[in-house]
This record gives C-alpha cells, structure tokens and sequence, in this order.
C-alpha cells in the first residue's frame, strides 16, 4: 500500500506534466496564430486561463532551477568586449533609472492606497517593481497582507510581458520565431562547448550565492558564461531549442501564478494589479521616450530596460526580440538590486515620518 505521501508527490507531478504540456499546447497555438513571442505568451495566457478556471494543474516549479542556470548561460554568451564600452553610452540610462523608479513606485503606490485602499504596508510592497519572491518575503516580515501582494506582482509580470510582446511585435514591427536571431543547432556545439557551458550553469549557482549577487541562479551563470565567451574559450550561444523549452517552462509558471485566485474572489484586487500596470507601462513609454531623444539608445531597447517585467521574462524577451540583451539584462539586475536594498528602509523612514 502507498504511503499518503507518496500519492500526493504523484498527483502533484501528474498536475505540473498537465501544465507543461497545456503550456506547450498554448504554445503552439501562439505560432499557428502568428502571436509575437509565442512560445512565451502562448503558455502564460493558456495556463492562466486553466489556473483562473481552477484546473488540476500545479506550477512546474522544479524545474524552474533547472532552467534559470541555462538561461544566465545563454545571456551570458551575448557578452562581448565591446559591451564595457557600450554602457558608458547608457550612462543616461542608469542616470535616469533612479527617478523613475521613484515616479513609478509613486504612482503605483497611489492606486493601492488611494484607490484600492490597501493598507500602507501592503500598498508599499504591491506597489514596489521587484521580484515576486523577494517583495512578498519583505512586505510579509514588515506586516503586509501576503495574498494581496503576491497578486499584485503576479499581475504586474503577467500583463507587462503581454505588453511588451503585443507592442514590439504589433507597433514596433518586430516580429521572431521567438529563438531569438541564428538558429543554433544541438550538433553545432563540440564536446568542449558543452563541458564549459555545463560547466558555467552548474558553477554558477553556487558562485552567485557566495557573492550574493542579485538573482544569483541567473547571474552567476550569467558571468561566467560571458568570461568564456570574452576569452575565446567559447564562441557559441546554447542550442536554441534550449530557448524555447525554458520561455515554456516560464510561461508556464507565470500563468500558475494566478492558482487559487478567483474573479469572484479577488477580482477588485486583480483590476488594482492591472491598473497599476498600466501606469507603471505608461511611465516606462515616457522615460523610454525621453532617453531616446537624450540619447542614441533606441525607444525599443530603453523601453525593455525600463519595463518593470522579471528579471528572466524581460531578458527572454530581449533575446527573443533580438535586443541588446547583455545591456538590458545589466539594467535589471540593477533595477532589482536597488529595489531589494531600498524597500523596507525606505518604508521605514516613510512610515516614521508619517
């Protein structure tokens, strides 16, 4: 006789292969239909369609580590010389990251509280465009309602990668198959590329933690991947199909983001999220905007490095869009780093004063 246990680790599995392949399906669709970044999009729409309808489904979360090293190995291959000398003309860029973090989290701020009536905390921490794990674990220890903020971020990654996708692929005119430039077959790499590259995901994880990098499963694979590829050791990018398995494996976990939420439930919170989105959109297209008539750096690409998406969904994205993805996954990284530094100090000086 099975032990309860061992039944319930199996249904759990079942429910993440169902959402995996509903993922896939999802994607595929997106394809068929000419959807920009299909393989993307098409998994978080479809998935949480099924997660919002409350379908026996369960995020693959499993293998989200599995996948995170890869993709830090895949930017990094996007590394170069010539980057160094490519971020002093984003000089304006990083300046102008600081203000309008704060216009953002300002006006985000403002609809939780003012117009959804949050709590101070809870408005805090919702309105804050970090990390999904990072804010939750923050605004919980500073008293915020978990739900609640878990649903805003939720929301705020979920329409801003919509966006992004809809708008490079419907008014930008960029449109991909999602592999993000050349095709990069599996027998293209030699032995020696995969034990480096192998070698980058496995080493990396642990070398981000020890240096307590942001997102460090993704940026220390990140680092060394682009020191092979600065030293010649490596002169390839993963194999493509690598790509489209972990924008998958993402999408599918974003869409199970929304299990257990209920329209007739949450449905207010869910419009404040999308709210607060599109303010958050309309600040990013402004500052985009302006660097690009300060600066030589297209709308396009300051638009992305604005974008108060995730971390890996935007660095996706930028490789997907073929963007300058090593640029605007730095700016992420930065973004967060000053996001998860700043939140409960700045909360703290704010609820003192007032």
């Amino acid at each position: 006789m099975r032990a309860p246990g061992a039944i319930l680790d199996t249904v759990s599995l079942w429910r993440a292969v169902i959402a995996l392949l509903l993922g896939t399906a999802s994607g595929a669709v997106a394809a068929r239909i000419g959807l920009p970044l299909p393989w993307m999009l098409g998994p978080m729409i479809g998935v949480a369609a099924a997660s919002l309808s409350g379908a026996p489904i369960r995020p693959p979360e499993r293998l989200r580590p599995l996948v995170i090293p890869v993709i830090g190995v895949l930017l990094g291959s996007f590394i170069s010389a010539e980057i160094v000398d490519a971020l002093r003309a984003w000089s304006v860029v990083v300046a102008l990251l600081v203000p309008f973090l704060i216009v953002m989290t300002a006006a985000a701020f403002g609809v939780f509280r003012l117009i959804g009536g949050y709590d101070p905390v809870t408005a805090w921490f919702c309105a804050m465009p970090g990390g999904l794990n990072e804010m939750l674990i923050l605004g919980v220890e500073a008293g915020g309602e978990e739900r609640r903020i878990a649903l805003a971020h939720a929301t705020r990654v979920f329409f801003v990668v919509v966006f992004v996708a809809l708008f490079f692929g419907f008014v930008l005119g960029v449109r991909t198959d999602g592999a993000g430039g050349n095709w990069v077959a599996l027998d293209q790499l030699t032995l020696l590329d995969w034990v480096i590259m192998t070698g980058c995901a496995v080493l990396g994880v642990p070398l981000g933690a020890a240096l307590r990098l942001p997102a460090g499963p993704l940026f220390g694979p990140m680092v060394l991947s682009g020191a092979s590829q600065v030293t010649g050791l490596v002169n390839l990018a993963p194999p493509s199909v690598l790509v489209l398995v972990a924008q998958v494996v993402i999408g599918t976990v974003v869409g199970c983001r929304f299990l257990g939420a209920r329209f007739s439930e949450v449905g207010r919170d869910f419009a404040l999220g999308l709210l607060s989105t599109l303010v958050m959109l309309a600040a990013t297209l402004v500052f985009a905007y302006a660097v690009s008539r300060l600066t030589e750096v297209p709308m396009s690409m300051g638009f992305l490095a604005f974008s108060p998406g995730g971390l890996t969904e935007m660095a996706l994205i930028a490789l997907a869009m073929e963007q300058e993805v090593a640029l605007i996954s730095v700016m992420h990284i930065v973004r967060l780093t000053i996001i998860i530094l700043a939140a409960a100090p700045l909360y703290r000086i704010i609820r003192r004063r007032s």
